[in-house]
Parts: C-alpha cells; structure tokens; sequence
C-alpha cells in the first residue's frame, strides 16, 4: 500500500501515465512534479518555523498535529495532559480559594438518570382535540 493505493491502482496510474505523457516525456514530468512537491514542502516548514518563531519561546515544544480535532480528542481520551488542562484547572481552583477562602468544595452528583425524549401517546388517543391554531400568533 502507497498512501492507500493498492498495487493494481498503482500499475493502472503508472501505466495511464506512460499513455499519456509518452515513455520520452514521462520522467521530464516525475522530476517537475518532485521538484513542486519539494517546494510546497519547503514552503510549509519555512511557514511553521516562522509562526513558530513569533510564538516565542513559551512555544517551543508546540506541534501543529495536535490542532488537528482526532489528535486533540485521542489525548484528552487517554488520558495524556500534554495540553496543560490539569494546570489551568488547579489554577481556576486556586483564584477560586483566593477569591472565597471559606468555600466548601461541592460534593461530587449522583449521575442523572437519563430524559426520554420519545414522543407518548397521550390517554385520550391520536383522534384527541387538537388545541386551536392562531396564524396571527405566529
């Protein structure tokens, strides 16, 4: 597998590529087609060291992959706290202290039981009087 390609779709585009472009041309197009790949690279990294030269050294061991949604989620799941979460909550929990020393810490809830939203047949059944509609009231 090549970025989820099987090797049948790899042999299908390779030789779609030699039809189109002709054996003569077809490396001319690889070795272009590597050097955009290659300055599209380039590209992103310049532009990442940059933001991460203005974000300053408080920033250094920060990574771009953990922006992305699944990755956030993943370390939050397993429990991983590269993020800080814990600090900034032992940091709420302290100016709370601070702000109200006498405070009691709130017992922890029983788990609610959970609302059924399904819809009920009423008592008097589907055939019940509807209340009346007012179209101005809309």
């Amino acid at each position: 597998m090549f970025f989820g390609i099987s090797t049948p779709d790899l042999l299908v585009i390779a030789v779609l590529a030699v039809l189109l472009f002709g054996p003569d041309k077809l490396p001319e197009f690889v070795r272009s087609a590597t050097a955009l790949l290659r300055k599209v690279r380039d590209f992103s990294e310049q532009a990442k060291a940059d933001v991460r030269a203005e974000l300053g050294p408080d920033f250094k061991d920060f990574e771009f992959e953990d922006l992305h949604p699944r990755t956030f989620v993943r370390k939050q799941l397993l429990g991983n706290d590269d993020l800080g979460i814990e600090e900034i909550r032992d940091g709420i929990g302290e100016i709370r202290d601070a702000l109200d020393p006498g405070r009691e810490t709130p017992a922890p809830q029983e788990p609610r039981t959970p609302v059924d939203l399904h819809k009920r047949p009423t008592a008097d059944g589907p055939s019940a009087e509807r209340p009346p509609f007012d179209a101005d009231a809309t």
